[in-house]
């Protein structure tokens, strides 16, 4: 076992009992007793080897704020508008370095909180970059509202014991492709090399060195003030 994966599992297992005894506290105030605190738009944290961020980038935004405790339990509290564009992503990122035939067995489990109801669009997504920003591998395990991925639908796929719909297009800068849960679910487990190399078995991109991989929530709309919540977060490298 891994000291990173030996230090996933602890800080999740330490995380695990703040999400479940305080959880009505947490999404009303969490950041009265969180380790980290920010409003700013693009306000980072590092715990370790990873970094959360706030990362707040599209256009017609409201307020949105982050907070942490660990890379393994954060959340963010976001207000933005029912319009059109993803508005921010949020999310915990750790950079991998490695060929996509060498990167190893690169899985994560998740746990989250999230709204529902009206005036509300976003996605929980991994985002997978390789060779840089030049290719963009997203995987949706679970949204809400009216959002959807970029490209056409290209086939159906068993990966990790999940099925997933892939679609892939470009967003005119880069590559990108989605895999999407048949399933929806806010507790899974993701085979991270699965993704990557069947895409480039299969033809559908290049080998490419797999390089930042991030975890969080692609926020569109959250009307009125949402709360989304990382309850617990472990990635094995």
């Amino acid at each position: 076992m891994s000291f990173m994966r030996r230090r996933s599992i602890l800080a999740a297992a330490l995380a695990a009992p703040l999400a479940t005894a305080g959880a009505v506290g947490a999404l009303q105030s969490p950041a009265q007793a969180a380790t980290w605190y920010s409003t700013d738009r693009w306000g980072k944290w590092t715990d370790g080897a990873f970094t959360v961020n706030n990362h707040v980038w599209g256009s017609g935004v409201g307020a949105q704020s982050i907070w942490a405790n660990s890379y393994s339990n954060w959340g963010v509290w976001a207000d933005h508008p029912n319009t059109g564009g993803v508005k921010s992503y949020p999310h915990v990122s750790y950079q991998l370095g490695r060929d996509v035939w060498n990167m190893g067995n690169v899985s994560a489990n998740t746990d989250v909180t999230v709204p529902t109801g009206s005036n509300l669009a976003y996605c929980t997504t991994y985002d997978v970059w390789g060779n840089g920003h030049d290719h963009e591998i997203m995987i949706w395990t679970q949204w809400h509202g009216a959002v959807g991925p970029i490209g056409s639908y290209v086939t159906d796929v068993n990966l990790g014991g999940q099925n997933w719909a892939l679609y892939q297009g470009s967003n005119g800068a880069n590559a990108v492709y989605s895999f999407l849960a048949r399933n929806h679910t806010t507790n899974t487990w993701v085979d991270i090399t699965a993704h990557a190399q069947w895409l480039v078995a299969n033809g559908r991109m290049p080998r490419v060195t797999i390089g930042e991989i991030a975890f969080g929530f692609e926020i569109t709309s959250s009307a009125g003030g949402r709360d989304f919540n990382c309850n617990s977060y472990s990635l094995w490298t």
